[in-house]
């Protein structure tokens, strides 16, 4: 199934995985909007891709803000969803109003946005929500990110059945180098991916192209619903 011409929106398109997207998308020849809270890094992103990409903010943990993003946009044919922010830390500590924060985030914000996104949505499109590999194997501190993901994959198999013929797939990323890393120093940021790539099958950690490819695919392939394409460079049998 071809791309060229076909309206696409990311959402948390303006770094890591979801640029990354958004620049496949582009490479397809779709049109492609993004959308994100910043509006600096919204700016950046237009540079960084230029074409004619379409820029918008959106707080996708409020409803009336979805709302209004896709009254904006109309009617589009795909959408994928990167955004979300999570919460680690041992159940026995983690406060319990950071693992609602954290759900509010990239639970609920993946929820609203799909429920804003439907009216505009075309019938023979797709919508691509995003978890993580913590949801099959969670690592010590990860209890709460294992229930979020775990709790989109269960979503996206209900909406698969409930919206069908729209198709409704997930992504779920292992571990990938993206600017979230940022503000760890260097020299401990790759000290922990060389640890983490020493354990991996494939020897080394995702770069955020790796993952992009599975959105675009999930976004050409008709006959794919109700799927969780792993990528985690055999982070389960490892």
């Amino acid at each position: 199934m071809s791309l060229k011409g076909k309206r696409v929106i990311v959402v948390g398109g303006t770094s890591g995985i979801g640029l990354s997207t958004a620049k496949a998308f582009l490479e397809e020849g779709a049109q492609v909007v993004i959308a994100s809270r910043s509006s600096a890094k919204l700016s950046e992103a237009k540079q960084t891709l230029g074409g004619n990409v379409e820029t918008y903010e959106l707080d996708f943990r409020s409803e009336e803000n979805a709302a209004s993003l896709f009254k904006k946009v109309g009617e589009f044919d795909h959408l994928v969803i990167t955004a979300g922010e999570g919460a680690m830390g041992d159940f026995r500590e983690l406060p319990v109003d950071q693992a609602q924060t954290a759900f509010n985030s990239k639970f609920w914000g993946q929820y609203m946005t799909v429920k804003a996104a439907l009216p505009y949505l075309n019938k023979e499109g797709s919508i691509s929500l995003t978890s993580g590999v913590y949801g099959k194997r969670p690592a010590k501190g990860a209890s709460t990110l294992a229930a979020i993901n775990s709790a989109l994959e269960g979503l996206m198999r209900g909406l698969a059945v409930d919206l069908a013929p729209i198709r409704v797939n997930v992504v779920s990323p292992g571990i990938v180098d993206t600017p979230v890393y940022a503000g760890m120093p260097e020299e401990h940021r790759k000290s922990m991916f060389n640890a983490i790539a020493s354990q991996l099958p494939v020897g080394r950690v995702a770069q955020p192209e790796d993952i992009a490819e599975a959105y675009v695919y999930l976004a050409k392939n008709g006959f794919t619903t109700g799927t969780v394409i792993l990528i985690e460079g055999g982070a389960l049998l490892s």
